[in-house]
């Protein structure tokens, strides 16, 4: 009891003394700064820096096991191929045997390729990476990737520098919004110390990270991809990833050859998601042994596939380099396509640890020189030389898998700096991506995310939507008619009344259909003979769908897409028969467009009161303001629904930073009615200032 006790204090004294050192430091970065873009510059300089030397890490541990495990002094392919057939079978394993244990006991999130799950801490948490990943992630793709994993490097470098990114963010007690930004910034900074690209870096940040453009936040991602490359270059010098020759477009004509070689790209990534996430069911749902011994399999299996083709052993830069220079045969690199995607699906779907962005590239240096082999020996005069399609297929077949061709454009156009082969490189990047699409709407990242049924393609817009409920926008002013009123008394009411439809109801008040004008149109023409003969029932529509005021509004635009109207009936859920009202797709435009102007002014201002210890309250506009308040103590153990706080004090909750040991608060934008309140809550709310100090009487 005395030691759990003691164990208790120290982890108290410990996040005592990491928030206080936090406070500190905000203070004191505080009173240097002027501007909140100077800090989130300092910030990035110090991630890029911190990142960078990450990456630099990364390299020379992966070479000092590479040369632990397959020992030589040739290049890395050459010392695995002069290896006894047992060294080549067996050292995978170990690594598995080390790797399986350490991910499933430290850091779960270490597992994979990486980049999803820095894709959903944004997404789910605000940006919040366990410090711990960082570390457990840089051991075992050491580890996987040193012992003859086929797997990349690159991918943990993201994950890593994200995890630095998220770990400085929490340190000094920011914002969601900072946060995320940070973890791009790490994200960025570790994809351009890799490649030596510091464009390609921000870009991978923004379009496949954060998936967004603002200014607000590349300028920051900028800064730190250029700080984490100059580091690189301090300590390794201007190197370059691969060894480029120079190509060039030798005829117009031949741009057509890239466009058939942007297809065999798409194919070949599509494959290559496919047998990927096969494998990974497999190794999940089929293979019943214990989760940490599967790295094991994953190994004897790549070691039984190197005892043939020793190439798809680690990131293989030194194949990818023989396609650039012509050295690979083109059959045995058509070969290579699928024993390559076999053992980088063996190598994550057992639960190693390391990325797809090197097998990527590998698999189009291979698709690229097999194809322009073929291809320069049937039309030689008009065609490059096979390594040129290599080259160019390298971003193919990124932009096929990631579904992001700037990226792919700008990282091989940085590794050649050659401009020559900007036009078929770019030709090939956006067909590839554009078919791909057409293969799969998901790329390799979010189809992981949407396996465990995160859905981040439906983009801000619809989960904006899917959070405005038809209860809070529908109108209880509508028009009706009796299911036994003439063709005349129809077409007056339409014409005369101010709504496109009508209700129609029977005299029991109960809901029967609608009635548009489309719906009476066509007996327009002969009006004089249907007026006595039909009535409302006859012409009414009965098949329109209809909404009840749990449905959000996502639902209800996804109806009346397929219903061609411009709004829907409102049903009670205790009696579907009585209508409650009507929704208009203006109704829930308007509702959409508030929603987003008071996300905008809740994150700017939010932000305010984050920054700014010493002040806890900050005027917005005449009479209003917004403030930090801590959660009353009767509200303690109940919802936001259940207080009903807005109806009864006229304030919004815009956010809930609750204290979290060691790492500062966490902080929920826009809280769920769902929240339930804790004694180490505190609120920022907004409102009228007469509304807010009656708030802070409590």
């Amino acid at each position: 009891m005395s030691r759990r006790l003691s164990l208790s204090k120290i982890k108290d004294t410990y996040a005592k003394l990491n928030i206080a050192l936090s406070k500190k430091a905000t203070s004191t970065l505080e009173k240097v700064m002027m501007t909140e873009h100077t800090f989130m510059i300092v910030i990035a300089v110090i991630i890029g820096i911190l990142a960078g030397f990450g990456a630099i890490i990364i390299r020379s541990l992966i070479k000092w096991v590479s040369t632990i495990s397959f020992p030589g002094t040739s290049d890395l392919l050459s010392n695995i191929m002069a290896q006894p057939w047992y060294v080549i079978v067996f050292v995978p394993a170990l690594g598995g045997a080390i790797v399986g244990p350490l991910i499933y006991f430290f850091a779960r999130e270490a597992k994979g390729h990486g980049v999803p799950e820095v894709m959903q801490a944004i997404l789910l948490k605000g940006g919040i990476i366990r410090p711990r990943v960082a570390i457990v992630k840089a051991i075992a793709s050491v580890l996987t990737i040193g012992t003859g994993g086929s797997v990349g490097r690159e991918g943990p470098i993201v994950q890593i520098g994200s995890s630095i990114g998220s770990s400085v963010g929490q340190f000094f007690r920011v914002s969601d919004q900072r946060l995320t930004t940070f973890v791009g910034c790490g994200a960025a900074a570790g994809i351009a110390a890799a490649f030596n690209a510091p464009i390609a870096g921000a870009l991978f940040a923004v379009e496949i990270i954060l998936q967004d453009f603002a200014f607000s936040q590349f300028s920051p991602i900028v800064i730190s991809s250029v700080t984490a490359t100059v580091i690189s270059h301090h300590f390794e010098g201007n190197f370059s990833a691969f060894q480029v020759p120079p190509y060039m477009l030798t005829n117009p004509k031949e741009l057509f050859f890239y466009f058939i070689l942007a297809i065999l790209c798409a194919i070949v990534g599509f494959l290559f998601i496919r047998v990927l996430y096969f494998c990974e069911d497999f190794f999940d749902d089929k293979l019943k042994i214990p989760e940490y011994l599967k790295p094991i399999i994953g190994g004897l299996l790549i070691g039984g596939i190197a005892l043939i083709f020793p190439q798809v052993m680690g990131v293989g830069y030194e194949s990818i380099n023989n396609a650039l220079h012509g050295k690979t045969i083109w059959y045995m690199a058509f070969v290579l396509i699928f024993i390559k995607i076999i053992a980088t699906s063996f190598t994550l779907g057992s639960g190693g640890s390391g990325g797809i962005f090197a097998p990527s590239l590998f698999l189009g240096a291979m698709t690229g020189v097999s194809f322009g082999s073929v291809i320069h020996n049937l039309f030689p005069s008009i065609t490059a030389t096979p390594g040129a399609y290599a080259l160019v297929a390298m971003g193919g077949l990124v932009a096929a898998t990631t579904q992001a061709p700037i990226t792919a454009i700008i990282i091989v156009f940085e590794l050649t700096n050659d401009y020559h082969i900007i036009l078929p490189l770019m030709i090939t990047c956006i067909v590839s991506t554009i078919v791909s699409t057409k293969f799969s709407r998901e790329s390799i990242y979010t189809l992981k995310l949407l396996r465990r049924n995160i859905h981040i393609k439906d983009g801000t817009e619809v989960n904006i939507m899917k959070s405005l409920y038809v209860k809070d926008i529908y109108t209880e002013s509508f028009e009706t008619i009796l299911v036994t009123e003439d063709f005349d008394h129809i077409v007056k009411q339409l014409i005369s009344g101010r709504d496109p439809y009508l209700l129609v109801i029977d005299k029991n008040k109960n809901y029967q259909g609608i009635i548009s004008i489309n719906s009476i149109k066509e007996y327009l023409f002969e009006k004089d003979i249907f007026h006595d003969l039909l009535i409302a029932d006859d012409i009414a529509d009965k098949k329109v769908e209809t909404v009840l005021p749990e449905d959000n509004c996502q639902i209800v635009l996804d109806k009346i897409s397929k219903s061609k109207l411009e709004g829907m009936p409102v049903l009670d859920p205790k009696n579907k028969k009585h209508v409650l009202g009507i929704i208009w797709r203006k109704n829930i435009l308007d509702a959409y467009n508030r929603e987003i102007m008071r996300r905008d002014v809740t994150s700017s201002l939010a932000s305010q009161i984050t920054m700014k210890e010493n002040s806890t309250t900050v005027q917005f506009m005449e009479g209003y303001s917004i403030a930090e308040v801590k959660v009353p103590s009767q509200y303690v153990g109940k919802s936001i629904k259940e207080l009903n706080i807005r109806n009864r004090y006229g304030v919004d909750i815009l956010l809930i930073k609750s204290a979290s040991p060691g790492r500062g608060p966490k902080m929920k934008a826009i809280p769920s009615p769902d929240h339930i309140f804790t004694e180490k809550d505190y609120l920022v709310i907004a409102g009228e200032i007469k509304n807010i100090n009656m708030f802070k009487k409590m």
